[in-house]
């Protein structure tokens, strides 16, 4: 069948290299891409939010499936447009419809839900311009620390974890009167800051049916050892060692199962992939966040562990199948490195040539593209996140050295990256 992905980034890049390897793709196109979804289909000129162009496009090349990679889309209803269309409604959508994809779009409708549901979450309040002195008198009497989150799409940054009762009322402030993430911040959740360990979750789910991906756990700080400002992502690691039997059980009764069996009682239309953002208390798992779609750079660890055909799984799920559906998993640990160009997640200067990318590779080490772009006959630096270099280990501390190992022929000016992801497991 013909495939058209959409998206730009590494996730994407490993989205492309696991769907290449189906039995059932005959052709895929990536839009926009980047050079490295190039060595697994073609790129076309497309915008991930371009909707009339791309249902064009798929009525041109006869595209059977679509797969959505970035929340944008999806929160802005690319599945309801082809739903909508006669002409491309038989196209398979792996995406949630507009309103589903509000458990990543609007936080207050995912808090919303997950208080319907008996999900177990962070205990909040929301506010608004109209309710700000409300929410004044609330951060001055919480104790700290306080999180602060925009309500809707921010770009991996709307959210503060305030220290002080200062910061809280300045970024408070910020968010609702002076409109820092312009329209998110309109509405503003407030929730209590837990303490525990973070781990991400992956479901595939029909909207009633569900199968689930190896767990993942990510590393936002720019420093080692978790220091520093957050990123978008510095590393990756699968399994995570924590997550044992007990634990695992508990999420799927406490966390996966309502949350699929409230998607059906909602009459949310949800055909594709469920992030949980998971936080362990004292080895009870709150639910921080959902995603609608992959995470990244999770799906640079979760996709090279799966062995099952993922086309398969998706066929499986449009054809209310999954119930049926086997995952299988690849024993070995998967580590993914991030190399970000100097300055991230601050300013940075883009256009800085990259060499050694074709010779890095090892045996069990693959390397996915973001922030890359083709100029001049050779490569050079488009973004924050350049790339992810991810291995198979027989643990978490080989899978991270054999990234290293690649990483130590790749240059370009600036380059940094963070050489203890999987620090707290490599005892």
């Amino acid at each position: 069948m013909n495939i058209l992905l959409l998206g730009t980034g590494g996730r994407e890049h490993a989205m492309a290299w696991k769907i290449k390897q189906s039995a059932h793709c005959t052709a895929l196109f990536i839009a926009p891409g980047n050079p490295g979804t190039a060595f697994c289909g073609e790129n076309i000129a497309i915008g991930v939010n371009d909707f009339p162009a791309l249902g064009a496009f798929c009525l041109e090349k006869n595209i059977q499936m679509l797969v959505v990679g970035p929340e944008d889309p999806l929160v802005n209803g690319v599945y309801n447009y082809f739903k909508a269309d006669p002409s491309l409604s038989t196209i398979t959508v792996v995406g949630p419809s507009a309103k589903a994809a509000l458990l990543e779009g609007s936080k207050a409708f995912a808090k919303a839900f997950m208080e319907r549901n008996g999900i177990p979450t962070a205990g909040y309040r929301e506010f608004t311009k109209e309710n700000y002195s409300e929410g004044v008198a609330y951060l001055q009497s919480h104790s700290l620390p306080i999180v602060l989150k925009a309500d809707g799409l921010a770009a991996g940054k709307g959210v503060v974890i305030a220290q002080t009762t200062e910061e809280a009322l300045d970024s408070f402030e910020d968010m609702i009167q002076s409109s820092r993430f312009g329209t998110a911040s309109e509405r503003v959740v407030v929730e209590e800051f837990l303490t525990g360990v973070e781990l991400s979750m992956f479901a595939l789910t029909d909207g009633k049916d569900f199968v689930l991906l190896p767990e993942a756990k990510d590393y936002k700080r720019i420093g080692e050892g978790d220091t520093g400002p957050n990123t978008g992502g510095m590393g990756a690691v699968s399994p995570v060692p924590f997550a044992d039997a007990a634990f695992m059980k508990k999420v799927m009764d406490q966390v996966v199962k309502p949350t699929i069996s409230g998607l059906l009682k909602e009459n949310l239309v949800y055909k594709g992939f469920v992030f949980f953002g998971l936080i362990n208390v004292g080895g009870e798992p709150f639910v921080i966040e959902y995603n609608c779609r992959m995470g990244d750079p999770e799906t640079e660890v979760v996709l090279p562990r799966l062995k099952s055909d993922l086309v398969e799984l998706f066929l499986d799920m449009e054809n209310g199948n999954l119930a049926n559906s086997i995952v299988e998993i690849d024993p070995r640990a998967a580590a993914t490195v991030v190399l970000v160009s100097g300055g991230y997640p601050g300013d940075f200067v883009k256009g800085k040539k990259i060499s050694g990318l074709t010779t890095a590779f090892n045996e069990g080490t693959q390397i996915f593209y973001a922030g890359i772009s083709a100029k001049n006959n050779g490569l050079e630096t488009s973004g924050g996140r350049v790339a992810a270099v991810t291995s198979y280990g027989k643990s978490i501390a080989d899978a991270v050295a054999s990234s290293i190992v690649a990483i130590d022929k790749i240059e370009f000016e600036g380059m940094a990256f963070r050489k203890d992801i999987g620090y707290e497991f490599k005892n």
